[in-house]
């Protein structure tokens, strides 16, 4: 009977995992704007959302993985900044040859889907803030949902989404003018 509700457990998890990895994957490589890490960020979410899947509450799986991600994302880029002056030259050297990043596969596929411009700007937008506005406005978190994903009171979202926001605005600017999306004088 234990390895029943196990193998009824695990199938149930991989049903809804199956549902939400696109958006998952999708968030981790808008969050970290590499094909590598992105896998390494879902494959982990997905590791600790498996261990912990008898403490999801059964309502919105998808705002559950989506704050499992957006946790380990944050975790360790804090991380990454308590440490970034403890590496070396030669670690950051070592890298592996790769393709040319305009000709990468997963650059091609994501830049169809945002548009070159777009995604460009959204990488000009500081960690904290493009967290927000990709949990809002490309997978649909509310407030609340993103406020329990990064572990931040739901003004601070408010306040995160704004500035990012901003900061893709003032980014697109020029972009929106060249295309006829806004007129030539200043609105301001």
């Amino acid at each position: 009977m234990l390895f029943k509700r196990a193998d009824a457990r695990r199938e149930r998890f991989e049903r809804m995992a199956e549902q939400v990895f696109s958006s998952l994957f999708g968030t981790a490589l808008r969050l970290t704007r590499d094909r590598e890490e992105a896998s390494d960020l879902a494959q982990e979410a997905l590791v600790r959302a498996y261990e912990a899947f008898d403490r999801f509450d059964g309502r919105n799986f998808k705002a559950w993985m989506l704050r499992i991600l957006t946790n380990l994302y944050i975790n360790k880029y804090r991380k990454r900044q308590r440490e970034g002056l403890n590496s070396s030259l030669d670690d950051e050297l070592s890298a592996e040859p790769v393709a040319p990043a305009d000709e990468a596969p997963d650059r091609l596929v994501f830049d169809g889907l945002l548009g070159a411009e777009v995604e460009e700007a959204l990488g000009k937008v500081p960690d904290v803030f493009r967290a927000a506005v990709i949990l809002s406005d490309l997978e649909g978190l509310s407030y609340e949902e993103i406020a329990q994903a990064t572990d931040v009171p739901v003004g601070t979202v408010r306040s995160r989404i704004a500035r990012g926001r901003a900061i893709l605005r003032r980014e697109l600017e020029s972009f929106a003018r060249e295309q006829g999306y806004l007129r030539n004088e200043r609105l301001d």
